[in-house]
């Protein structure tokens, strides 16, 4: 069994930066791994993925060049850098696993994903 426990959110101004933690307990190794985000109102997205133990990563166009998606391995934890920040990144953030995937990126279907945390909250507010 798979547990993702997130971290690391909170309030900043925009063009501020966060980084995200996702500490998974289990095994994860050949998971595809993710970051969604839900904002008020709009549907859970697919901002950032990346294949544990592995290292090609794939980014939402809205997010892409400001935020990188990270793991370490040895800590068995996943990392979301968020820099440029915006009002619009406003949102839980939500890390994900998915165990059985063809590919690893935004074709991943959400339902592909069986392991979420509980979420961290991302506002970006002057």
């Amino acid at each position: 069994q798979v547990q993702l426990v997130e971290s690391g959110g909170g309030s900043v101004q925009p063009g501020g930066s966060l980084r995200l933690s996702c500490a998974a307990s289990g095994y994860t190794y050949s998971y595809c791994m993710a970051w969604f985000r839900q904002a008020p109102g709009k549907e859970r997205e697919g901002v950032a993925f990346i294949v544990s133990g592995g290292s090609s990563t794939y980014y939402a166009d809205s997010v892409k060049g400001r935020f990188t998606i990270s793991q370490d391995n040895a800590k068995n934890t996943l990392y979301l850098q968020m820099n440029s920040l915006k009002p619009e990144d406003t949102a839980m953030y939500y890390c994900a696993a998915a165990s059985r995937w063809r590919l690893c990126g935004l074709q991943t279907a959400i339902t592909d994903f069986t392991y979420w945390g509980q979420g961290t909250q991302v506002t970006v507010s002057s």
